[in-house]
């Protein structure tokens, strides 16, 4: 008689159980537009951030490498998110709308 290892077998209760379990790859709109708002804003306060701190906006250019580091802050997050839906959308291998989190 052959060994039957009974923690990886298949039961009726598992073919019933089947059906909760369904992949839904729908882009999430919510995170998508939080990413590229994300990336918007973070790519104007660079910008801004740099042309501030090269004419002294604000009498030095403390206020202008505040703007240029929030700006960076803003952008890396969305950059990568944004990134990760834009393939996902593509249907490269690897990337999938699941991977972004939830808001």
């Amino acid at each position: 008689m052959a060994y039957v290892d009974h923690a990886f077998s298949i039961s009726d209760e598992d073919m019933m159980m089947e059906n909760t379990y369904t992949v839904n790859n729908r882009p999430p709109i919510k995170e998508i537009a939080l990413a590229v708002s994300l990336l918007v804003f973070g790519s104007i306060g660079m910008i801004l951030g740099i042309i501030m701190a090269s004419y002294k906006v604000g009498g030095d250019r403390t206020h202008g490498v505040f703007f240029t580091i929030l700006g960076s802050i803003l952008f890396i997050p969305g950059f990568y998110y944004t990134r990760i839906a834009y393939y996902a959308y593509k249907g490269y291998k690897g990337f999938s709308f699941s991977t972004i989190p939830p808001v």
